[in-house]
């Protein structure tokens, strides 16, 4: 009896919460759906809005809800008039959710109420379960098997049920009480998980709204997941890439057979910059600055991150390279102006010098000693943007060949041998034996090489040692120049090889470009160039280039 009365109690509960307040939900999604498609079919969206509607009017269970209901009745009316008032149609969604708010309050609140009488005929039935098991054991063995087991299976389905396992079912196939309870819960059952499936459609209608955000955006996007799959694409990205949206989306990047989309997907950054690219776009070549951004995500109860995806950004730099363009052409065209009256400046010097043009004294001749290291350090500047433009423009040549690398460390030491004496540094070369030659432009790397060491002379002390290095590494052969000077700040050692870059401190003689025209020369054939360094340790300037 007890079993019994808690049974019809629940199933009187979730039959409320079915007839009352979920067909009014069902009716609510009718109508929202109706009224999306008025645009499309309005006599037939009309029909079925107000079918839904007079169900409705009949269903009312819950307090206010006939208002509501009035409300929207008469917003009806004002619509069927005039179809095309979108005023109205907000009010008449705003009523429909006012609706679908007041009957989800009350399955809520119903759901309480089942779960607190579920609780109640947990406790109930286990003791006048025990009572009843301990009377019958005497009389019968089999007896509390045939009682105890549809109980127990109905107490756990309903636990399930409690804690929204929409998907338990309650297994009762005879024909009797127990059956029709099971029949009428599974249907509560089912239909609440229909219903909880429903989030389904916000999900949906949350990602249309992403992805319009995302087409609108004026920066080609791609999106992949961590398997490689190509998420989304938004129109720009495929208006350079020159497929189309379904012959992508859903695939994984590597099988795609275009060659611009796997140069996107293949080449990434190791070094933390954005690559820039040069894609033909918009009837010309354009610039873009390629930044791959990990995708990464907590999960709910947990301490680590883990990896969902990469999105792909190409930002449009056309502009800026075009301005660079002219900047380095402009550069260009001055040096070169400059080049020949600094030049005739020297010759006129170099004839001041002569006996034969005139006895000058001393004083004169100091000026002119001046003004011809004046003129040096002009020409060596402007010879400095020469290259760098050339090298900014692709028009630099390079005379790749097999070079020795010990006749190179010779030029470069004997290049610097006279400024190194007039501070008295001991230059010390120390290179292996039976070193291979190498590829590449011997004058070139030579030049990079006197850069090294003309920098190593500016910062070292009087009566120092700056060593030269010379060895094998992994079929590379490595130089290194280190000096016993000042060292660099830590928060200065990336930048070193940055264009007009200058340790701030340091004696500012040049113009900032040596090492990176350097960092060019040395990486336009194929070999890498860095530094290391520590503050007031010294530093050692090193770069490697393959063996022939």
């Amino acid at each position: 009896m007890v079993s019994a009365f808690y049974i019809f109690s629940i199933k009187k509960d979730t039959g409320n919460i079915l007839k009352a307040n979920y067909n009014t939900l069902e009716y609510s999604r009718n109508m929202l759906l109706s009224l999306d498609e008025m645009a499309i079919n309005e006599n037939k969206a009309t029909a079925v809005f107000e079918i839904n509607l007079k169900k409705q009017v009949a269903n009312i269970t819950e307090v206010d809800e006939d208002i509501v209901t009035k409300k929207l009745e008469s917003n009806f009316d004002l619509l069927k008039k005039n179809s095309n008032n979108e005023k109205v149609k907000a009010q008449i969604r705003e009523n429909i959710f006012a609706i679908m708010k007041l009957n989800m309050e009350a399955i809520k609140i119903k759901s309480d109420i089942a779960k607190r009488t579920a609780e109640t005929a947990n406790l109930w039935i286990a003791v006048v379960g025990t009572l009843c098991f301990l009377i019958a054991f005497n009389l019968l063995v089999n007896l509390p098997n045939n009682i105890a087991n549809p109980i127990k299976e109905l107490t756990e389905s309903i636990k399930q049920i409690a804690n929204k396992n929409y998907s338990e079912r309650v297994h009762f196939w005879h024909h009797n009480e127990f059956g029709d309870l099971a029949k009428s819960f599974n249907t509560m059952a089912e239909k609440l998980q229909e219903y909880h499936n429903s989030n389904l459609y916000k999900l949906l209608f949350e990602k249309k709204r992403l992805e319009t955000l995302i087409n609108n955006m004026h920066d080609p996007i791609i999106g992949l997941d961590n398997q490689g799959i190509v998420l989304f694409i938004n129109d720009e990205a495929l208006k350079i890439i020159g497929m189309k949206k379904d012959e992508i989306v859903g695939k994984a990047a590597t099988t795609l057979t275009n060659d611009l989309m796997q140069s996107l997907i293949l080449n990434k950054s190791d070094n933390g910059k954005a690559d820039t690219m040069k894609i033909f776009a918009d009837a010309k070549e354009s610039y873009f600055e390629k930044e791959i951004v990990n995708i990464t995500i907590k999960p709910t109860g947990e301490d680590e991150t883990i990896d969902i995806g990469n999105v792909i950004i190409l930002r449009n730099i056309t502009a800026f390279k075009e301005l660079d363009f002219a900047k380095t052409n402009f550069i260009a065209t001055v040096s070169h102006e400059l080049k020949t009256p600094i030049s005739s400046i020297k010759m006129s010097l170099q004839l001041l010098e002569k006996e034969t043009t005139g006895i000058i004294n001393e004083e004169q001749k100091y000026l002119v000693e001046s003004i011809k290291e004046d003129s040096e350090r002009l020409l060596k500047i402007t010879g400095e943007l020469l290259e760098l433009s050339q090298v900014e423009t692709g028009n630099i040549q390079l005379n790749i060949e097999k070079s020795n690398p010990y006749e190179m460390v010779h030029y470069a030491t004997e290049a610097i041998k006279m400024q190194a004496e007039q501070k008295q540094i001991e230059i010390v070369v120390e290179a292996d034996e039976n070193l291979p030659n190498i590829k590449a432009d011997g004058e070139k790397t030579a030049w990079v090489l006197v850069n090294f060491l003309t920098n190593a002379i500016r910062y070292s002390s009087e009566k120092s040692k700056i060593t030269v290095k010379l060895k094998s590494d992994n079929h590379q052969v490595l130089f290194t120049v280190i000096d016993k000077g000042k060292g660099i700040d830590i928060r200065y050692r990336s930048k070193v090889f940055d264009k007009y870059f200058q340790i701030p401190g340091s004696h500012k003689t040049g113009t900032g470009l040596g090492l990176a025209i350097s960092k060019e020369f040395i990486e336009a054939q194929g070999g890498t160039i860095g530094v290391e360094s520590e503050l007031g340790l010294g530093s050692a300037f090193y770069f490697k280039l393959a063996a022939v």
